[in-house]
């Protein structure tokens, strides 16, 4: 009997989740569908992006960068007279003994900036450490949102560096509003009543901040449209995790001196490329949670088949490519990848595969929206009178190398029997244009 139940809550959870029309559901059993079936897909995904693969190499690009990009923050906050209060910052938020010699290599970083060789190797350096793990992250955060376009140098130095530049002041608010409401405020005679308040708000400023950090980072990150409204929960839900990671990283001094015991002096390393590894896993599942939660919709239309079969591709490709050319046609505003997938229902990662595709074959080209979200959107790469069926056929069998080491005298005639099959079969469907389908 355990078994039969069993048995049936992994075929609900599997299968029958994704069967359920919720358009007639009480609004708690809609959300609570909702949940369970980014949960589930968010999880997959997981597994499918090898997360805990890219968070490795971004903790690898964490270490590397560690203490180049706090020098950077501390001469900046240096520069408006903060230093104190980062580095106050630094001691809470790491264990004591880690934080004194991270401390040090820091003043010592910023003490040989200041000789005249190093300064223009080291800023070299400097920026290029910076330009790397950044590039890193926005790459893993663009994998996951399945998006092939980077940033241009350009926008990566601007936004890059301006995030730096505000990410001192934002701490430092941080900070002083922490160290106000701890000693003026709770000092008032007309807040001695409100003091369990206080003491909440007092505990929760960490939190609140470390969200918007993380709503922030979800937003900015991907090179694409990111609603706001779909990064609330995961930014909410991956702050209050790194949170408590956080507390217990810092309050497990037992870890701390038995690594001591091992490493010495450099016991620091072990431990930050844990809490690194850590949070970064934490950060790309709640990236994952943004984009899975964004796309609930298409994705819900069925199970992305990795065997998919050719003529089935083919057929999804000739109703993309025959929406865009009809839109092209009757002169209405572009589609968008998202679009395509609602309109269409197409899973979205594979309605973006095969755009990149239809990309790579010339056959469409991407424009981006005079508007300030920045969407992409497609359009034909070719004059739509003379895009056929056979076309697009021919220009999918013409995808990829050919070279390879064959004795083509052997097999000339199997090759010259494919060929003119392929030839009749093309040639019949030239006659069709894909804005008549």
């Amino acid at each position: 009997m355990k078994k039969n139940s069993f048995t049936n809550w992994i075929r609900f959870f599997t299968n029958d989740i994704w069967n359920i029309a919720d358009n007639n559901l009480h609004p708690v059993c809609k959300c609570l569908l909702t949940c369970a079936r980014v949960s589930i897909l968010s999880c997959q995904q997981f597994i499918n992006d090898r997360i805990s693969v890219r968070a490795s190499a971004l903790t690898y690009s964490s270490l590397l960068s560690l203490i180049p990009i706090l020098a950077i923050l501390f001469a900046i906050a240096r520069g408006f007279g903060f230093d104190n209060l980062m580095e106050l910052q630094l001691r809470h938020g790491i264990a004591s003994q880690q934080s004194e010699l991270i401390l040090s290599w820091i003043n010592s970083y910023l003490k040989h900036a200041q000789s005249g060789i190093f300064i223009g190797v080291g800023l070299l350096m400097l920026l290029w450490t910076i330009l790397n793990l950044t590039d890193n992250i926005e790459k893993s955060f663009n994998t996951i949102w399945q998006v092939k376009r980077p940033r241009t140098l350009f926008r990566k130095i601007t936004d890059y560096f301006s995030m730096f530049l505000l990410l001192p002041i934002l701490i430092v608010i941080s900070s002083g509003l922490t160290i106000f409401i701890t000693t003026y405020v709770k000092n008032l005679e007309i807040f001695k009543v409100l003091t369990p308040i206080v003491q909440f708000i007092i505990h929760m400023t960490p939190y609140v901040f470390t969200w918007i950090m993380f709503i922030a980072l979800y937003i900015f990150m991907p090179n694409t449209k990111v609603r706001f409204k779909y990064t609330i929960i995961p930014g909410i839900l991956a702050g209050t995790t790194f949170q408590i990671f956080q507390f217990i990283y810092v309050n497990s001094q037992i870890w701390v001196s038995s690594y001591n015991a091992i490493y010495g002096s450099f016991a620091a390393i072990p431990m930050f490329l844990l809490w690194a590894q850590i949070s970064w896993t934490i950060c790309l599942f709640g990236a994952e949670l943004c984009y899975i939660s964004q796309n609930l919709s298409s994705l819900s239309f069925g199970k992305e088949n990795a065997n998919m079969s050719r003529r089935y591709h083919d057929f999804l490709c000739v109703i993309i490519l025959s929406s865009i050319c009809k839109r092209f046609e009757e002169e209405k505003n572009p589609y968008s990848a998202t679009e395509l997938s609602r309109t269409h229902k197409i899973p979205i990662r594979l309605t973006k595969n095969i755009l990149y595709e239809l990309q790579d074959t010339h056959l469409i080209f991407e424009t981006i929206s005079d508007n300030k979200n920045e969407e992409v959107y497609y359009l034909p790469g070719i004059d739509i009178n003379k895009l056929t069926v056979g076309m697009l056929l021919e220009k999918l069998d013409t995808v990829g190398s050919e070279s390879f080491n064959l004795d083509h005298n052997l097999y000339s005639s199997a090759w010259d029997t494919l060929i003119n099959i392929r030839k009749t079969y093309i040639y019949r469907n030239n006659q069709i244009l894909l804005k008549d389908l």
